[in-house]
């Protein structure tokens, strides 16, 4: 047995729910790794969703030059504020403490939070904590609540619940997420109870928003005490006085599904045995099903016309589509980005080129992954990709609009994380690739491919390929490794589940028959 199995074996049980929270410098430069700034934690009772303990303090990094101003502008933690505070190092016992044998929940931690933590101990030569199972509770309310509140971020859970603006502070953001949670457990516990009584959708609000000032100052949660949002205090230790004698064993009453529209009646009496509000077996499904969404599939988020600045507007001379550009008609200093409206006063960031939206043509792309189906829409219905070899010219063009779209989202005061379009592997960085993605469109209850898509024979003829169905199957053997294809792309900017980047949608394929 390795040793890995026995550090397993002999974790100590502790039956707290650490929800914890990390602020970090915010990369400018490709290669910038991120650096935490502050920590938050709070030990919850999972039989009672009592606080028990909490610890927050502010972190200096070991290079105070990565607190650039879009890092000041995303959580207000400044240079001189961390000047005193103590280093990852100094406080990595106590980390450990909180963490380590226990469940960790909180938003996006998956993607985010755990990731800097680890890093954090190894940069310091430590063991990093383990964790007995974790809850993230983006992933899970996105599948369980739906997306009522748009892009399921804290913000604008926050927003759609009333709870006041999101500080991007540890222990004021951990504390609003158990309110989110708390919230979203009991709108789904009502329906699960009546669920004839709330007609399909009925939570779809139109003024829902799905995003909140990055930089605005809190008023703090209109909540109870014990989770109102306060200034938080650098203190050195978890609070003793705080700490109760937790049930041996935690019954995670957070959320709800209702188990009789799911199962056969010939098990629902066993359903019925179990507790429906299991955060365990819940984790559990979001930690196979859902935690690596397909983030450059999903639709374009909303943006708030207040989030961005006042003086980018879109000329009026940018309308239409221009025609599709060959790669060397580019020049990139006529490439620019604006936000445009898009539903109910939202806005969406596009790309424009000579004031039409920018369309780009790459002919004989090499298909280097054939398709895949590996992600669903809410429908069910598989989100079709395939990955090309992208070469110098697109990299160029690519390149260039990333840049131009991640400076527009850092203006806006956008934190997401951002996902380049050209994908460079470490150690392949001379076979650079992209994902080209196939929309799907519904026309009453039958689904179709967006993309038209044509065959070229070896002579130079075209000929368009007719589906009678959606069936991805069948599309399997036109976009085989190796094969070349034509691609006629629109860039779709996105921010999603804190990810931003730009999608490059097909509108027009065409594959080499050679």
């Amino acid at each position: 047995m390795d040793s890995s199995n026995n550090r397993s074996e002999e974790m100590e049980i502790k039956t707290e729910i650490a929800f914890f929270d990390v602020e970090t410098t915010v990369p400018t430069r490709p290669g910038q790794g991120y650096a935490i700034l502050e920590f938050g934690a709070i030990l919850v009772c999972p039989k009672r969703l009592e606080e028990m303990r909490s610890y927050s303090t502010l972190v200096r990094p070991s290079n105070p030059n990565l607190i650039s101003s879009l890092s000041v502008r995303c959580n207000g933690i400044t240079p001189q504020a961390v000047a005193s505070a103590p280093s990852f190092a100094d406080i990595a016992d106590t980390v450990y403490d909180i963490l380590h044998g226990r469940i960790w929940a909180g938003h996006n931690i998956v993607r985010f939070d755990c990731v800097r933590i680890r890093e954090a101990f190894m940069e310091i030569g430590r063991t990093a904590p383990e964790t007995r199972g974790t809850i993230d509770s983006l992933a899970l309310l996105t599948q369980r609540f739906g997306r009522r509140a748009g892009d399921m971020k804290m913000a604008s859970l926050a927003t759609y619940f009333g709870l006041g603006n999101q500080t991007h502070r540890s222990l004021d953001d951990v504390k609003m997420n158990l309110e989110v949670v708390k919230h979203c457990a009991t709108v789904l516990f009502l329906e699960s109870s009546l669920p004839d009584t709330f007609p399909e959708k009925h939570w779809v609000s139109p003024n829902a928003t799905t995003r909140s000032r990055r930089n605005g100052k809190s008023p703090g949660l209109d909540t109870n005490a014990s989770s109102s949002s306060s200034q938080i205090k650098s203190t050195p230790a978890l609070s003793p006085e705080k700490d109760r004698t937790a049930e041996n064993r935690p019954n995670f009453s957070l959320l709800t599904s209702s188990i009789a529209e799911e199962v056969p009646d010939s098990v629902a009496s066993n359903a019925a045995r179990q507790d429906p509000f299991d955060m365990v077996s819940l984790g559990n499904e979001m930690n196979t099903a859902s935690l690596q969404p397909d983030v450059a599939m999903e639709q374009n988020p909303m943006l708030q016309s207040h989030e961005m600045p006042s003086t980018v507007t879109v000329p009026e001379s940018c309308s239409g589509f221009v025609d599709f550009l060959e790669l060397d008609e580019v020049s990139v200093p006529s490439i620019k980005a604006f936000p445009v409206p898009f539903f109910h006063g939202s806005q969406k960031i596009k790309l424009f080129y000579e004031g039409a939206i920018l369309q780009i043509r790459c002919p004989k792309l090499r298909i280097r992954f054939g398709l895949s189906t590996k992600f669903s829409d809410h429908a069910g219905r598989p989100r079709l990709s395939f990955v090309v070899d992208a070469s110098p010219s697109l990299c160029k063009v690519l390149d260039a609009c990333d840049s131009i779209v991640q400076k527009v989202f850092a203006d806006s005061g956008c934190c997401s994380d951002w996902r380049s379009v050209v994908i460079r592997k470490q150690g392949f960085t001379n076979y650079p690739t992209v994902r080209l993605h196939i929309p799907t469109r519904v026309n009453g209850d039958i689904a179709q491919y967006a993309t038209d898509i044509y065959q070229k024979e070896p002579p130079g003829t075209t000929q368009k390929l007719i589906f009678s169905k959606f069936d991805p199957t069948e599309l399997h053997n036109w976009f085989k490794p190796g094969t070349f294809v034509d691609s006629f792309l629109s860039l779709d900017p996105y921010d999603y589940q804190q990810i931003t980047g730009i999608r490059l949608v097909a509108k027009k394929l065409i594959i080499h028959n050679e």
